[in-house]
Order: C-alpha cells, then structure tokens, then sequence
C-alpha cells in the first residue's frame, strides 16, 4: 500500500519516497486510531498526512520519553536540533533526516504556514519546563500549538467546500478536543512524569489537587472528589467536540469519512473512560477492538459512497492537476 500512496501523491525521489515510509511506519506504530482513520482518505493525500503525523510524533517523543540514561540538558538540545534542522530543511529543501525532509515536503506541495510548526515546537519546548497549568485558559493557550496547529496543518492537505478561514476555527477545535481526550485518558502516566494537564481550577472547584491525585495513583485506591472532577473534565471535553463537529460537512466529501471515523473513534475513549467508572489513575481506557472494527467498515462503505458521487465530477479536474495539493 506504502508504493501506491507515494505514486498517487506523485512522490518520485527515492530519498522522499524512503522518508514518507518512515512516517507512515510511525503512525503505524503509535498512532493506532490515527492510522486506522488515515486509511479511509483518497490515496494521494495520505502521504502528507503520515509526514504531518510521524514530524508531530518525533517531536512529542523527545518531550516524554521516560529514558533515565538522559541528561536533564538533552530533551533541550534535542529539540534545538530539530527546530534547527526543520528551519534548514523548509528554507533549502535539503536536510537528512528523513522525517523532517517529509514533512518539509508535504509543507512546500500544500502550501501550509510554517508558521504552525513553530508554535508547535514552542509548545513542545513547554513540556520540558511546565508541569501543570493553574486555569483552563493557560491550557488552551499551550494547545494552541500543540493539537489546534495540527488541525490547521491538516486542513489543506484534507481540501475544504467553503473558504478555508470558516473550516479553520473547527480544525483548530477538533485538534483539542483530541489531545483533550487523550489528558483525560492519560492522567496516571502524565503523572508518572511529573506532569497535570488537568487544569487547576477545574480540579479545585471537585477539591482535588495534585497530592491527592498522587496518592490515588500511588495506592491504588479511590476518592468520590477525583471521580467528580474528572467527570466534568469529561463534560468540557464534550463540549468542544461539539465546537469541531460542523466542520465535518466544511471538507472535501471524499475525506469526511476518515475524520468522522476518528471523530467517534475518538469520542469512544469518552465512552470507554466513563463505561469505567473513571478510573483512568489505575487503568487505560481503550476502545474495544470490535467496536474500532464496526466503526472503520462503516467509514469504508461512507469512503466508496463519496468516490462513487464524486467521480464525474473530479475527473475533469483530475486531468489538470499539476501536482498533488496544486489544484
């Protein structure tokens, strides 16, 4: 499948083609509901969307990995080097690190502001210094860069049916409503790294604090406060999903499919963290394979459905294509 999407997306260079390979592999690996959505798009434009995917994973990596070996100094120095390297990459199309030789790749063909990577990688840099955020407001200016960005650079690799400036406010929702998802699933091991992204004030207004949730993670054992702040971090997560989702019927018909499958894909950790009494400190809440299963075939039947509508009309298109993302 790997050789089918590079020739669709017109991706010839050996060297471009080795690097694309090696983000799809990273999505692959680590993004299990990403890649199981990336899937169901057009061949030609799931490439760019594995680069954005696999750059956004090597920097994340760098931030959170658990190795002890490090020094305090290296996850700085590490992401110096790839601010330096993209930078370099971006402004001369050189570069030898594959995943960054992809993603400045995908950045040049679509055309998306490089801007977005920078406030990503501010974001990123934050994780190295910032251990929690006192209100919701400061939570949102951090994912500013680090999930709203990516629904942005994802936005003209998926097309738009209305000026891209109205679908970008729901891209940019639908980016947080994801990463919100994944704090809420992830609570016990972000604390495993010294980390709360559960804002304070929400966790205050339930009487919980950071203590207290150390102590629940450490003894194993529950509190009625916990399970009430978490329920309403359950409740604003929702909300912005509901902010993201009219931005669904803005994309290119042929791509709704996959992200209404990561939509409910990603709705159902919601379901799976509630269907568990919230006792996502001691377990991972995970969507049951059946259930991905019954959701991907739905998005496969919704994905030929849109080929078939719109394969009269794409085809006069097609033949003046001059390069993928240049309509």
């Amino acid at each position: 499948m790997t050789r089918r999407e590079l020739d669709a997306a017109g991706i010839t260079d050996p060297g471009l083609r080795a690097a694309y390979t090696r983000c799809r592999q990273l999505n692959a690996r680590h993004g299990r509901t990403y890649f199981l959505a990336t899937r169901l798009l057009p061949l030609e434009r799931r490439s760019a969307v594995h680069a954005l995917y696999g750059f956004a994973r090597w920097a994340d990596d760098i931030v959170d990995d658990l190795d002890r070996h490090r020094t305090p100094d290296e996850p700085g120095l590490l992401l110096t080097r790839l601010e330096g390297e993209l930078a370099h990459t971006l402004r001369t199309g050189g570069g030898t690190e594959p995943v960054v030789r992809a993603v400045a790749d995908t950045a040049d063909r679509y055309g998306i502001d490089v801007t977005l990577f920078a406030d990503f990688l501010v974001s990123m840099r934050a994780d190295l210094t910032v251990t929690d955020y006192p209100t919701y407001a400061d939570l949102r200016a951090y994912m500013h860069g680090s999930a709203a960005v990516i629904g942005l650079q994802l936005l003209p690799v998926l097309g738009t049916v209305v000026p891209r400036e109205e679908a970008a406010v729901h891209a940019a929702a639908l980016g947080v409503a994801f990463q919100l998802t994944n704090f809420l699933r992830d609570v016990g091991e972000d604390l495993d790294r010294g980390r709360v992204y559960l804002p304070a004030d929400l966790l205050a207004a339930h009487g919980v604090d950071r203590p207290l949730l150390e102590w629940s993670r450490r003894t194993g054992r529950h509190d009625p406060r916990i399970r009430a702040a978490l329920v309403a971090a359950e409740a604003l997560t929702r909300d912005v999903y509901r902010e993201a989702e009219p931005g669904i019927a803005m994309l290119d018909p042929r791509v709704r499919p996959c992200i209404r499958t990561a939509f409910t894909l990603y709705g159902g950790i919601l379901d799976a963290i509630a269907r568990h009494d919230y006792t996502v400190l001691h377990r991972r809440a995970v969507v049951p394979r059946r259930r991905r299963a019954a959701t991907a075939a739905a998005g496969v039947l919704k994905v030929a459905g849109a080929r078939w509508r719109a394969a009269p009309a794409a085809a006069p298109a097609a033949l003046e294509r001059k390069g993928p993302g240049r309509e």
